[in-house]
């Protein structure tokens, strides 16, 4: 093994012979290499995340101690946002609706989105697909950096007069057209211009990424990988790119739309009659702002898969891996992507039932809902019969990928209800909305993110992510994200509104289910704590993790253990050819238990890995 690991590494040496040596500004900051740029992605997207999770632990705060001062951070918050926002350590309503829109804004199109479907888009695709980098390297370097703008610029909003948007993470309008204007605002350095800015850069540079996934999956296969035999991450990348490709363009030209009624005077979604501080608004026609809901949501819902499809070809992969065996139906799991795929295309109207739709149009949006839950329940099944008669490693990732089957299973079933008009009147706008919408964005998302954290790392980092550490993190994290977003439905069946800034206390029918609010604030902070071990982990692990032996740790089939560990320029030592299936594991005439798709029997059996089965 010894002697294996020095050739491997002098031939992972040879990689970078012949190339050009280049700055550590164009190696590290301005790269073009698909793996730097997945790490930059990934890296980025996660300080989000640990940002965005902390608004919502301030805000749990807000809403099971009302009027109180926040503890250590209200001081603070007193300091950076000034005594308008935060007097004595107080959270303002002001500032309750600013965290909780830029919560779900950047952890939605910042964090889970860019993490998910860039993040290992762009480290895994081309090494599944053996190819050398991504189709158009310098546009992938181009999406990281319009990205990474729209980050700051959501950032700095923070810090400009009246502090950042607080028009909700849906920025609906009449509101949003003229929240954050008139006397003490600047037209471009107010929150909510700038969360429009922010998003246009962030959604081009999605747009570019997308194209690029796309065109890499379709034009760099290597030789003998048909379509049948993607890895079933690929599947799951390539159908997300087309939803961003084709949903993303309505909400950018919304955006522009409503930079242009905020700048400009238009009146796109502004309708005629508004009376604002007492005054009717000079505006110069009728808009609509039933009009930004349809372009808001015909991006968002499928923005909703945009997010879990990536997670489930995370999960597959690790299911498949973990297992010992094919996945139960890997073509009924591939035409389940794509069905989920079209589908989510045509259900957007949804989240609009309250705005007084016909009959009809009503009816089409009720069938389309329900019928999505067919795909998503075939694909739940192949996982969960995957699992029979396996001889299952209970590892660290798949840990967290059997964590995410029932956590899905929750979130697709509480959206039920939401997506038939009878019972959604009812729970519109309560915290059943917003736990059924967490089951699928927080514990859904993130799990799998950590499984493909976890299961990635050796390739990626060459070491190992300590185990203990790794099962310490994941035990409370699953725990706790229930005691946060269960009692979330219990609220929601009792009518306590989602947007109500001290938790229903104001609401004499919600006083007997308040006490949840303790338990999601507490269970809230507890997460916060449980992340401690992750990050330690994550840190410690890139310098001091146990050091890989062998460039395929987890005796995988699929074409990204083929590649020295780390990959160097070009990933792959020689050109790859695809010889099988994706999950070739336990085939019956073999000495081992994992068929590589790059290796052919004829190889196999010099190498003496054939049984005395004939074929």
């Amino acid at each position: 093994m010894d002697s294996e690991m020095s050739m491997t590494s002098q031939a992972a040496h040879g990689h970078h012979e012949g190339h050009e040596e280049i700055s550590w500004i164009r190696k590290y900051v301005f790269s073009t290499d698909h793996k730097m740029i997945g790490y930059q992605y990934m890296v980025t997207s996660l300080f989000v995340a640990l940002f965005a999770f902390f608004l919502m632990v301030l805000m749990r705060w807000q809403l099971s101690f009302p009027g109180k001062p926040i503890p250590i951070f209200g001081p603070i918050l007193e300091k950076l946002l000034g005594s308008s926002m935060a007097p004595g350590g107080v959270m303002t309503p002001q500032l309750y609706n600013s965290f909780g829109a830029m919560h779900g804004t950047m952890m939605i199109f910042m964090a889970l989105v860019p993490a998910l479907f860039a993040g290992f888009g762009n480290f895994v695709v081309p090494l599944q697909i053996g190819a050398p980098d991504m189709a158009f390297p310098r546009l992938n370097m181009a999406s990281f950096w319009l990205f990474f703008v729209g980050v700051l610029i959501m950032m700095v909003s923070f810090f400009v007069p009246g502090g950042a948007a607080k028009s909700g993470w849906t920025s609906y309008t009449p509101l949003a057209d003229f929240a954050d204007m008139g006397p003490g605002f600047h037209p471009i350095f107010n929150g909510q211009t700038l969360w429009l800015i922010g998003m246009v850069f962030n959604i081009t540079g999605s747009l570019l990424g997308s194209v690029n996934i796309i065109t890499t999956i379709i034009q760099l296969r290597t030789k003998g990988l048909s379509w049948m035999r993607l890895p079933v991450f690929v599947w799951s990348e390539l159908v997300t790119a087309f939803l961003l490709l084709l949903a993303f363009p309505p909400l950018e030209a919304a955006g522009v739309m409503q930079l242009m009624d905020r700048l400009f005077g238009t009146s796109f979604f502004s309708p005629e009659g508004l009376i604002i501080n007492g005054k009717h608004a000079d505006i110069s026609g009728g808009g609509s702002s039933i009009l930004w809901q349809h372009l808001f949501w015909f991006l968002g819902h499928p923005e909703v898969y945009v997010q879990i499809l990536p997670t489930m070809g995370i999960v597959g992969e690790i299911f498949a891996n973990n297992t010992r065996k094919p996945l139960w139906s890997y073509k009924v799991f591939v035409y389940s992507l794509l069905a989920i795929g079209f589908l989510s295309m045509v259900v957007w109207a949804h989240h609009m039932y309250m705005t007084g739709m016909g009959q009809a149009v009503t009816s089409f949006f009720q069938i389309f809902t329900t019928i999505i839950s067919i795909p998503s329940v075939l694909l739940g099944t192949v996982l969960l019969l995957s699992l029979w008669g396996a001889s299952i490693r209970f590892n660290v990732p798949m840990l967290f990928a059997l964590a995410w089957l029932p956590m899905f299973g929750i979130g697709g079933l509480t959206g039920l209800p939401l997506g038939w008009t009878a019972s959604d009147v009812v729970l519109h706008d309560t915290y059943y909305v917003i736990g059924h919408f967490h089951y699928m964005m927080a514990p859904a998302s993130l799990l799998a993110l950590f499984a493909g954290i976890y299961y990635w790392f050796p390739k990626a980092t060459g070491r190992y992510m300590n185990e203990f550490l790794g099962k310490i993190h994941f035990w409370p994290t699953f725990i706790f994200f229930n005691g946060i977003f269960f009692p979330m439905l219990v609220q929601g069946f009792a009518g306590v509104h989602r947007r109500w800034y001290d938790g229903g206390a104001g609401w004499q029918m919600a006083q007997n289910v308040l006490w949840l609010n303790q338990v999601m604030s507490f269970s809230a902070w507890a997460l916060a704590i449980a992340q401690i071990p992750f990050i330690i982990n994550f840190f410690w692990s890139l310098f001091a993790g146990k050091k890989v032996t062998d460039d395929n740790p987890w005796q995988a089939t699929t074409l990204e253990w083929a590649t020295p560990t780390p990959p160097g320029h070009g990933n792959f030592l020689h050109p790859v050819a695809v010889y099988r299936d994706p999950y070739e594991y336990s085939v019956p005439g073999y000495k081992q238990d994992y068929l590589p798709q790059w290796e052919s029997d004829e190889r196999l059996s010099k190498e003496g890995k054939l049984s005395q089965v004939s074929f």
